[in-house]
């Protein structure tokens, strides 16, 4: 019984000097799986935000006349079905699957070091403002090195995109719209995010000691509350991420005032005045769709590696690793 929980304290608080390269590494696993796993759906939530003009029954497969944004789910996979082929949702992935691994690592490793510092790791108001803390900071660190692969991605992912590969796509956007296009929206995704992680980050340790409190490893956990996790903070940033979407995919809008948004108030100035308040709920239940599971497999995910590297004492075989 002891061995077993000496196992358990190992597992939940990692040792100074190999946890922050452990969770580095689980982390870009983590980010991986989950981006590539739920990716069609995060491109059909990316065409439901956009602003576009209406689409004629002859090119939606029989549906009645609409504007884009206003489909279904069902609806915008049908449309894709019948005019581009279910393959396109995938275009755009290899920017993620680029992106994806390394942000995560420095959101999961930054995650664990300033839980460690601010007292995350305790019970009470310390834990949960701790958390909360340390669930921004790895927002801030890995927001900053995705926003330009998100900028791509988004690009690719628009109906009729003609970028057939991430660094085509790079190079025409730096060539027309320079260097900022990449973060003009950084602001806004970190307006978003922060709070997006606080929530995620702390509902998801709430949940987890809800329903498993002996901190054991516990797959079923780690999906049950990622997925809670997932889904909370994505319905609660929606609306900030239909402004961030606008100015992601900016440069490919013949709208001449899109084209020209600035940043995140005039984002959203312009999706009140174009849609109302129904605009800012534009792709909230593909992004819920696509929270829900990304997360639970982003979670699982990450338990998994930084368990199953812990061990198996692989981090301390690297060179440079070792306490």
């Amino acid at each position: 019984m002891a061995h077993n929980h000496e196992e358990e304290i190992d597992y939940e608080s990692l040792p100074a000097g190999s946890s922050m390269a452990i969770n580095m590494f689980a982390g870009a696993m983590a980010g991986i799986s989950e981006h590539a796993a739920i990716y069609p759906v995060d491109s059909i939530k990316t065409r439901m935000q956009i602003l576009s003009p209406a689409v004629s029954a002859s090119t939606t497969g029989g549906l009645a006349t609409a504007p884009s944004q206003a489909l279904s789910l069902a609806q915008h996979f049908r449309l894709v079905s019948s005019t581009e082929g279910l393959r396109s949702l995938w275009r755009g992935v290899s920017s993620v699957i680029m992106g994806a691994g390394p942000a995560h690592a420095f959101h999961f490793g930054t995650y664990e070091f300033v839980r460690e510092l601010t007292g995350g790791a305790n019970e009470g108001m310390q834990g949960t403002a701790g958390t909360a803390v340390a669930g921004a900071a790895a927002t801030i660190a890995s927001d900053a090195f995705m926003n330009p692969f998100d900028v791509i991605k988004q690009r690719m992912q628009i109906r009729g995109s003609v970028h057939r590969s991430v660094f085509d796509c790079a190079k025409t956007v730096y060539r027309t719209e320079g260097f900022q296009a990449f973060y003009i929206s950084y602001p806004t995704t970190l307006t978003m995010s922060i709070p997006l992680s606080a929530v995620q980050f702390s509902v998801y340790e709430a949940m987890k000691s809800f329903l498993n409190p002996t901190g054991e490893y516990s797959p079923s956990t780690h999906v049950m509350a990622g997925g809670v996790a997932g889904a909370t903070a994505a319905a609660v940033t929606t609306p900030l991420d239909v402004a961030k979407t606008l100015l992601q995919t900016r440069g490919s809008s013949n709208d001449a005032r899109i084209r020209n948004a600035q940043g995140m108030l005039e984002a959203i100035k312009i999706i009140w005045e174009r849609d109302g308040l129904k605009g800012f709920r534009r792709g909230m239940s593909a992004r819920v769709v696509t929270f829900a599971p990304s997360t639970a497999i982003s979670w699982l995910s990450y338990e998994f590696f930084k368990s199953f590297l812990r061990e198996h004492d692989i981090i301390s075989s690297i060179p440079g690793t070792s306490t």
